[in-house]
């Protein structure tokens, strides 16, 4: 299991299949080690700690259950959970998991993300300073 951020941001810049209950990101790690590791995110914008702690149990049980024989060896694999993921029947992010992991051994790996599109709040532009003579 995946805990450091610095794992979850690499594995940002992996594969990707978004599923309308959760967003599903492959990175290969390329060190040799056959282990896959996962990791499970799920944001304060989808509910509240009760919330978030279920869609996190339902997903610990899906990566258990289907990456040991679909997901990709020497790979992190990142879940993360979306709005409508934990209204979602259990069978149906079941199928979902299944598909996204068949799409992702079929896609290449996406391009980096450029960080000037970004969502929320513009980037600062730098203060200038009026002109001052000196002295004053």
């Amino acid at each position: 299991m995946m805990v450091r951020r610095a794992d979850f941001l690499a594995a940002n810049r992996g594969r990707r299949a978004p599923m309308p209950g959760f967003v599903l990101l492959v990175r290969e790690r390329g060190d040799g080690d056959p282990a896959m590791r996962y990791g499970i995110t799920v944001t304060k914008k989808v509910g509240g700690a009760v919330i978030r702690n279920r869609m996190k149990r339902r997903f610990r049980v899906l990566a258990r259950e289907l990456l040991p024989t679909l997901g990709i060896a020497g790979a992190d694999h990142v879940l993360i959970g979306r709005d409508g993921g934990i209204e979602r029947d259990f069978a149906l992010l079941h199928a979902e998991l299944t598909k996204a992991l068949g799409k992702i051994m079929t896609r290449p790996i996406d391009p980096p993300r450029d960080p000037s599109r970004r969502k929320g709040k513009p980037q600062r532009q730098p203060r200038t300073e009026p002109n001052r003579a000196p002295g004053q």
